[in-house]
């Protein structure tokens, strides 16, 4: 009998159907495939970017705020002029120190016209050098505001340069009128007698040292003045003081200058030829105009004057003080309310 179940030695041919694109278009999937990783890549990139640059924003924007903050504490503002126009541009703090709106125009004419003529003038030299140089200055000005107000600021310039020609000059303008009150006023009381408002006995003996060999020197001590101070108290001692500080210098307004020396002591340089005539002439006038009463309230206070007087000739300044110190204790001696002349050096 035969096996009637199938050789299955025997392979029959099967057919089988690839889809498979041509090489041209396996290559454009290809292609495409790097597009769009290299398109991610790029959006990735941009993003990571993105986020930089808003990171840098926001920090630039917070140093901005800082910088505005300190330059309002610091009264310090940015400045910029562009030379071929004369356009201005200011921050915030410049305008304040102005007391002009923020943001709105101005123009060098103007701002020029809020600083003092010697200030301007200053400006206009320095400014001119600085151009003409290809540098910088700083300059301490005076200004008086559009709203009146007097103020100092302290000017910093620098000239920028384009292939060799000055197109800008920029800096910064600071509000320094606290500094130089403080100044001033640290100045004062080293040189000036905040009671009477003449000079002090350093400002007095630097002036003596100047002194020409044909001048002279005059010391004034008060007579009566103690009996005022201890009777009446220091508060009318310092009226008597004041108002013979206020009649020197009246008296002496012309080629004098009048110094407190110390306590109820005053000394004044004439630093111009003068002989012993006029000398006389001077000192009488000095004791009759410290003769007159002092008025102080309800009350009324009588002083005087001793006068001791000496030339320079050929006297250092030292020499010529003490031989006017000597004449002032002669014209004590003689009676008070009058006064002695040194003799001329030979």
């Amino acid at each position: 009998m035969h096996d009637a179940s199938p050789d299955l030695s025997i392979r029959q041919p099967v057919l089988i159907h690839l889809d498979v694109d041509t090489p041209d278009d396996v290559a454009i999937t290809i292609e495409h495939s790097r597009d769009t990783a290299l398109i991610a890549a790029l959006r990735a990139k941009v993003e990571a970017q993105t986020i930089v640059i808003n990171e840098q924003a926001l920090s630039l924007a917070h140093s901005r705020k800082i910088f505005e903050r300190a330059s309002a504490a610091a009264r310090i503002g940015v400045w910029e002029c562009r030379l071929e126009d004369e356009t201005l541009t200011w921050t915030d703090t410049v305008y304040r120190i102005f007391d002009l709106p923020t943001g709105s125009a101005v123009d060098r004419k103007t701002t020029l016209a809020c600083y003092s003529q010697e200030s301007r003038t200053r400006l206009d030299e320095l400014r001119s050098r600085a151009i003409a140089e290809r540098n910088g200055f700083t300059l301490d000005a005076e200004i008086v505001t559009v709203m009146g107000n007097r103020r100092w600021i302290r000017l910093t310039a620098t000239v920028e340069c384009e292939d060799g020609i000055p197109v800008r000059i920029f800096g910064m303008k600071q509000d320094i009128t606290e500094e130089k009150l403080l100044s001033d006023r640290t100045r004062y009381l080293a040189e000036f007698d905040t009671l009477t408002g003449l000079p002090n006995r350093s400002v007095f003996h630097a002036r003596l040292a100047r002194m020409g060999r044909m001048g002279a020197l005059l010391l004034i001590d008060l007579d009566g003045f103690k009996q005022v101070n201890d009777t009446h108290g220091h508060t009318a001692g310092d009226a008597c003081l004041a108002e013979v500080g206020r009649r020197l210098e009246e008296t002496c307004r012309h080629t004098e200058f009048v110094a407190r020396i110390g306590g109820d002591e005053f000394g004044i340089v004439v630093d111009a030829p003068i002989d012993d005539s006029g000398l006389a002439i001077l000192a009488k006038r000095i004791i009759g105009c410290l003769r007159q009463p002092i008025v102080w309230g309800q009350q009324t206070f009588a002083i005087g004057a001793s006068v001791g007087i000496a030339t320079m000739s050929s006297s250092t300044s030292v020499d010529v003080f003490a031989q006017a110190d000597s004449a002032l204790y002669a014209a004590k001696a003689a009676g008070r309310g009058t006064f002695r002349v040194a003799p001329r050096a030979e």
